[in-house]
C-alpha cells in the first residue's frame, strides 16, 4: 500500500463564508497559508461562474501564496480553462457538473466526452498542468482515462461517505480497490475525494493501493469550528498514514 498520500484542504467554505457577511473576514489567504504552515500538502479550490464561494480573483490572489500544490476544479468551460492557463497551478482536475449546481456529485463518462476532454487535457499538459479527471469509482473509466492522456483521477467518494455507518464495508470499498489496480495497470495517478471525514478516512486510505492525494474541504472545516484549524489539519494527516 502506499503511504505518502498528501492531503489537499478545499477552502471554497471559508470562501462561503466570507462572502456571506461581505468584507474579507476570514481571509481566505490567510487561512490557505496558515492550513499549509499547519502541515496540508495542497490547496484546492473550485471557482464557480456564479463565484457563490471563491471568485475568480481569489484564484488570482492565491497563486502567489500557495507554496505547495494549488489544484483548480471545475467544468472545462472556455472563461474557467483561460483561468486555469494564466494561473498555472500544479494541478487540474476536471469536473462534469454544470455551473449551476450545489456540489460535484457524479463524475465524467468518458466515452461519450472524449471529444471533449482530450483537446482540452493536451491544451492544459502543454502548460505545464497535471490534469486530473474526476470519475465514479468504475475501473472501467480509469482505464478511459489513461487512454486520452489524463495524468490522474480522481475518484468521487460521496457514495462511499453516505453510506459508510449503514453498509457491509467490504461491498463499499471493493470498487475503490479495484480503481486502485486499474490506475496502477494503466499508468495512471490515482487521487479521491467527496465527503471523506474522520471516521471513513481511515478505512479508505488503508484498502486503497496507490493512492496518491484526497482533495477534503466541508468535512474538515466544520471539524475545525470545534477543534481547531491546526489540530484538524494533523488529524486528517494521522488517518492518512
Amino acid at each position: 500500500m502506499n503511504n505518502s498520500t498528501r492531503l489537499s484542504v478545499n477552502i471554497n467554505k471559508v470562501a462561503t463564508l466570507r462572502n456571506a457577511r461581505g468584507g474579507n473576514l476570514p481571509d481566505l489567504l490567510q487561512v490557505a497559508q496558515d492550513c499549509e504552515r499547519f502541515g496540508a500538502e495542497g490547496i484546492t479550490v473550485h471557482p464557480r461562474p456564479d463565484e457563490r464561494h471563491i471568485r475568480y480573483q481569489d484564484v488570482l490572489d492565491l497563486k502567489p501564496i500557495v507554496k505547495t500544490e494549488f489544484n483548480i476544479e471545475g467544468f472545462p468551460q472556455q472563461d474557467f480553462i483561460n483561468l486555469v492557463l494564466q494561473v498555472k497551478p500544479e494541478q487540474c482536475t476536471l469536473v462534469p457538473d454544470s455551473p449551476e449546481v450545489l456540489t460535484s456529485d457524479h463524475g465524467w463518462y468518458i466515452k461519450s466526452n472524449a471529444a471533449l476532454l482530450k483537446p482540452i487535457i493536451a491544451t492544459l499538459q502543454k502548460a505545464g498542468i497535471r490534469v486530473s479527471l474526476f470519475i465514479d469509482p468504475d475501473p472501467e473509466q480509469v482505464a478511459l482515462a489513461a487512454t486520452i492522456g489524463a495524468d490522474r483521477v480522481e475518484l468521487y467518494t460521496g457514495d462511499y461517505a453516505k453510506n459508510f455507518e449503514h453498509q457491509p464495508f467490504e461491498a463499499l470499498i471493493t470498487p475503490y480497490v479495484a480503481c486502485g489496480i486499474s490506475a496502477q495497470q494503466n499508468g495512471i495517478g490515482l487521487n479521491a475525494g467527496h465527503d471523506l471525514n474522520l471516521s471513513n478516512l481511515a478505512a479508505f486510505k488503508q484498502h486503497i493501493p496507490g493512492l496518491l492525494e484526497v482533495s477534503i474541504g466541508h468535512a474538515l472545516i466544520c471539524d475545525a469550528l470545534y477543534l481547531g484549524l491546526e489540530n484538524t489539519i494533523n488529524l486528517y494527516k494521522r488517518a492518512l498514514i
